[in-house]
């Protein structure tokens, strides 16, 4: 039996991100495994106040305890834990015996388009640490994985893939209700492409937008997430285009009303430039709604022959895919029966249980 903390910081994040979810449903999953093992799980001072908010009791939490996890506080953290797993690409702030760290994604090395300088300067440079440092890595695809042995000095050998899992759904709203909300949101009649994301230049919003201009006048885009790096250039486009009428723009939206966007949703589309997994992707699917996603990255590795893709820098390209998604009834037929058939390969207990592997692994090294 051994003690291993994690990194649970994310996992009370006010606004949860992709590393946020990862984070929450991978501890949630580690609780639901058989194992001798204890686990620490561990809260930066900034989040520490908010961790009732997360793991409520519940059996088998015996084994899990919490700590605060901050530089100059809890020196003696690294002497109560055998191993230390970061979940958010980031090194621990103090040295562990044995180290895991989890690389979702490597944009802020290869995006130089996606964030500020200082954004790409700081977390390049913690990413590279953490990889360097730890004893085993863990990546969600096998692009994530080519991208960190391109970009880094980190061997292959010491690279473990642990993909992401999806939940599937616990409840459907009835045909009125879809009916109602995107009616609510699109007009009466309209068909209701669904982005799912930050809005910014890396989820590629600019050319999801410029293919409306190839589209008839009912198909109509639904922007939910927050600002971005980029936003200001894609609220502007909508400006000069004059395409308030056909974007409506939610910002973030609460995790419980995401389910009722899908199913609401004609597709989903996910056009991005870069993703190290691409969550939405599988949730999507899992409900039952046609992906129209980029071909590049890791989405055709996660989305299989489930989704149609696109070339991200070609809007008529990202239009013609949406619309056969929408109006060929048997592509579209298909696409759900794969998209469902996708979803249920994904779970949140085989990634920790293959995470729980890459600790047994690390732990006799």
């Amino acid at each position: 039996m051994s003690t291993i903390a994690l990194d649970a910081t994310y996992t009370v994040d006010p606004q949860p991100s992709g590393v946020a979810m990862y984070s929450k449903r991978l501890i949630e999953s580690l609780l639901d495994l058989d194992t001798p093992h204890r686990f620490l799980v561990c809260y930066r001072l900034s989040r520490f106040k908010w961790r009732r908010a997360f793991m409520r009791p519940r059996p088998g939490e015996h084994r899990f305890s919490v700590r605060l996890f901050q530089e100059h506080l809890t020196f003696w953290l690294p002497w109560e834990a055998e191993l230390f797993h970061s979940l958010a690409q980031r090194p621990p702030a103090f040295h562990f015996r044995k180290e895991v760290v989890s690389i979702i994604d490597v944009f802020p090395i290869t995006g130089r388009d996606y964030s500020t300088p200082g954004f790409q300067r700081k977390f390049s440079a913690l990413l590279l640490e953490a990889a360097d440092r730890a004893t085993l890595v863990t990546t969600p695809s096998h692009y994530t994985t080519e991208q960190l042995l391109k970009h880094s000095s980190v061997p292959r050998e010491k690279i473990r893939l642990v993909p992401f899992g999806v939940d599937l759904p616990s409840r459907f709203i009835d045909k009125e209700e879809c009916a109602i909300e995107r009616e609510r949101l699109v007009g009466k009649g309209n068909e209701m492409l669904l982005s799912l994301g930050a809005i910014q230049t890396r989820k590629n919003t600019l050319n999801a937008l410029r293919a409306l201009a190839y589209l008839p006048p009912r198909y109509r885009l639904v922007l939910v997430g927050a600002d971005g790096h980029g936003a200001e250039a894609v609220h502007e486009f909508i400006r000069k285009e004059r395409l308030e009428s056909r974007v409506t723009v939610l910002g973030y939206v609460a995790a419980e009303r995401i389910p009722v966007l899908y199913q609401a949703a004609s597709i989903l589309l996910f056009p991005s430039f870069e993703e190290g997994f691409g969550l939405p992707l599988l949730e999507a699917a899992s409900y039952g709604l046609p992906v129209v996603a980029s071909g590049t990255s890791s989405l055709p590795e996660v989305g299989g022959d489930a989704a149609l893709y696109v070339d991200p820098h070609a809007p008529r390209d990202i239009a013609e895919k949406v619309q056969r998604a929408i109006e060929d009834a048997g592509a579209r037929r298909t696409m759900i029966e794969k998209g469902l058939a996708r979803a249920r390969q994904f779970t949140w207990r085989r990634c920790a249980e293959g995470t729980l592997t890459v600790y047994e692994e690390a732990l006799a090294m």
